[in-house]
């Protein structure tokens, strides 16, 4: 379910694997209670629900919650106590939605594996097959895929109103919540309306970007620490601008890395953005170059390569010389560098709470850095 769902997030974490560790235990200790409560329906339905908590616990650097806890810090949250546990574990929540999305998001491009893995439409499809079930082991795959994604979504909504907040945290924290949601659905709905339209516009491909990935990565959950703190509307305000600008900074470095990147580092094979007939900020630069300066073949080979699920590995080869010859990578790189430093810029001009100003400040850097 994105162009950034659609490879592993695989940030480094300044703050260290302390937080990173207790938002996975505030994950098992959840899900294994939700797997004991679903065994009541019956044992199968436990069994699919393990292969559910097997992709939420593996692998994952927790970005989301991560920023929702500087966010939450940033504003005079407090770092221990039970508030602050209380509040741990309900942003650990956001995890349950990024495994939404992705379940979701490899269905629909198509993508046969995640992080290095099958993706679980693909891994359930092989079980119907190898155990000789009734019906298309696909359709069995897709289902299971699109059941299990709903579950995570709706088990989200029910860690996170289930956290224990007080009344008048949970009250300031919802309208966040519920936005998030929405950006996120209306910008995947944007997405693969522009592929059915190949829709390569630079304006919607900017869009996908700020809506479907910027807004539930980065902005929102910075914006939910800062409703749960009860932070200024300074603060609120800053936080906006700059996970604005680092989330679609965040989108335009996986755009890299889809097309650039190292499959053993990724966990996704180069291409498939391609393959997927993406439109991204990088594709439509590229397009628009070629349009600029007449080079037919530049365009005739980008164009016949969108879309093309059977693209070989030389294929994706040309389409890279191609967007290197436009200089689609480096308007990407300074696009991200450009975004970065507006980021920072934002940010200091709010009085953040120490040490959250200077762990938002790494991770900004870590974001945009990454190689996976």
């Amino acid at each position: 379910m994105s162009r950034q769902h659609s490879r592993p997030v695989a940030v480094p974490n300044p703050a260290g694997t302390e937080l990173v560790e207790r938002v996975n235990a505030a994950l098992r200790s959840y899900l294994r209670q939700r797997r004991n409560d679903i065994a009541r329906v019956d044992p199968r339905v436990a069994d699919a629900v393990g292969a559910l908590t097997a992709f939420v616990l593996d692998g994952g650097k927790r970005v989301r919650p991560t920023f929702a806890w500087w966010g939450w810090r940033g504003c005079g949250g407090q770092a221990e106590g039970p508030r602050a546990e209380t509040v741990l574990h309900a942003v650990s929540a956001l995890e349950l939605v990024q495994a939404n999305a992705l379940l979701h998001d490899d269905l629909m491009d198509g993508s046969d594996t995640r992080r290095g893995n099958p993706s679980v439409h693909v891994a359930f499809a092989r079980q119907h097959r190898d155990s000789g079930w009734q019906g298309p082991p696909e359709r069995f795959g897709a289902a299971a895929a699109i059941l299990l994604g709903d579950l995570a979504l709706a088990w989200a909504d029910d860690m996170f109103h289930g956290a224990g907040l007080a009344e008048r945290m949970e009250r300031r924290a919802r309208p966040v919540w519920a936005s998030m949601r929405t950006d996120m659905l209306g910008g995947q709905y944007l997405d693969i309306h522009s592929q059915a339209t190949a829709d390569a516009s630079l304006e919607t491909a900017l869009r996908i970007d700020r809506y479907k990935t910027a807004a539930y990565t980065v902005e929102r959950p910075l914006q939910l620490g800062a409703a749960l703190a009860g932070g200024s509307e300074e603060i609120v305000a800053a936080y906006s601008r700059f996970g604005a600008d680092i989330g679609v900074a965040f989108q335009l470095r996986d755009d890299q890395l889809g097309v650039f990147g190292d499959p053993e580092v990724t966990g996704k094979p180069a291409g498939d953005d391609i393959r997927e007939g993406k439109r991204t900020l990088l594709m439509a630069l590229a397009l628009r170059s070629a349009r600029e300066h007449r080079d037919e073949e530049a365009l005739r080979t980008l164009q016949a390569a969108l879309g093309d699920s059977s693209l070989t590995a030389d294929g994706v080869d040309r389409v890279r010389a191609t967007l290197e010859e436009l200089g689609a990578p480096a308007e990407i790189e300074q696009r991200i560098a450009t975004l970065t430093k507006s980021a920072v810029a934002a940010l200091a001009e709010a009085e953040v709470a120490e040490v959250a100003a200077t762990r938002l400040l790494e991770l900004a850097q870590a974001a945009t850095r990454r190689r996976a």
